[in-house]
């Protein structure tokens, strides 16, 4: 085993794919094919992604009640490649919906926010880790916190996996991710920007705001910080200086989900074969969120997806 993926937050993802949506109006799915339902949470997600270029992972987090229940088994049958070990709470797993638009370009994303995390579980989950981390190298801990879990969690989990001489791969927003990264806990950081771009207190707007909250992450000991600019960028930066890396093509908006994940995994998979080349972890990364956005649901990218799109992007050094 390889890799854990840590998934505080999951849930059951419905996707429906809507021709010219609106709000305060009757729709009908006209093809079974436009609405899937997949495990999510973006660990998860990482994990599943990871499968399909034939690496194996662990996926822990919290699942609750039988849409956690339905979350386990639809991820179990995604591939043998992916091992479970969840902690089971009493109150529901969330349900995250997405409506997707590809004539108007748009996603349209409904979240709840899932069970609340009892100190036991919490507990339970923390052995968990410290088991499991004797199994694997890397170390990835995306999305959200459940209510009940304090926002040091990240910074928690990323001391023991950093302490074990793990790497830890951290993608969020908020205080939680903020304080793991401030703490120099994440080997590689990957603010989580669709909702909002709020970093450490300031908002992210221009090219240079990117760069500059880059070269903080850096700053503080992470070694690899990759932000999202505009929908076909992404700011990277390391201890050696920073870059925009920019599609050649245009990506559709609709096309977005599982892009970030799929950004992940490749660059987890990149560091599987050598962690310190950097700029080609980041660079599959880049070619596998490629590969992914020429699907308009999250599809399952190959090694030759990622090796087939890794000049379907430039590369502009900024500092």
């Amino acid at each position: 085993m390889d890799v854990l993926t840590i998934t505080l937050n999951p849930a059951l993802d419905r996707e429906i794919i809507v021709e010219n949506f609106t709000v305060n109006s009757f729709h009908r799915v006209k093809n079974p094919s436009y609405s899937k339902m997949d495990p999510g949470g973006k660990g998860i997600n990482v994990s599943v992604i990871l499968s399909g270029i034939g690496v194996k992972s662990v996926a822990m987090g919290f699942l609750g009640g039988n849409i956690g229940k339905v979350v386990e088994e639809k991820l179990r049958a995604t591939s043998d490649l992916i091992t479970t070990a969840f902690v089971h709470l009493e109150e529901e797993t969330r349900e995250d919906i997405a409506i997707v638009d590809p004539l108007q370009d748009t996603i349209t994303e409904i979240n709840s926010s899932g069970p609340s995390v009892k100190q036991d579980d919490l507990r339970m989950l923390i052995r968990r880790l410290d088991v499991t981390l004797s199994r694997v190298k890397h170390v990835v801990i995306s999305g959200s916190i459940p209510r009940g879990v304090e926002k040091e969690i990240y910074s928690v989990i990323c001391r023991k996996v950093i302490e074990a001489g793990k790497l830890s791969y951290a993608e969020a927003i908020g205080p939680a991710f903020e304080i793991a990264v401030d703490s120099g806990l994440v080997s590689v950081a990957r603010p989580d920007l669709r909702s909002r771009s709020i970093l450490f207190g300031q908002s992210l707007v221009e090219l240079q705001d990117h760069v500059d909250a880059a070269k903080y992450i850096v700053s503080r000991g992470t070694r690899l910080a990759v932000l999202s600019y505009a929908i076909e960028g992404d700011v990277i930066a390391t201890t050696d200086g920073v870059w925009l890396y920019k599609t050649k093509s245009h990506i559709e908006r609709s096309h977005l989900l599982g892009t970030g994940d799929a950004f992940m995994a490749g660059l987890v998979y990149s560091m599987m074969q050598d962690d310190r080349d950097l700029q080609l972890a980041a660079k599959r990364g880049m070619a596998a969120a490629i590969a992914e956005a020429a699907f308009i649901s999250k599809e399952l990218v190959t090694i030759k997806n990622i090796e087939d799109n890794m000049d379907q992007f430039e590369i502009h050094r900024l500092e």
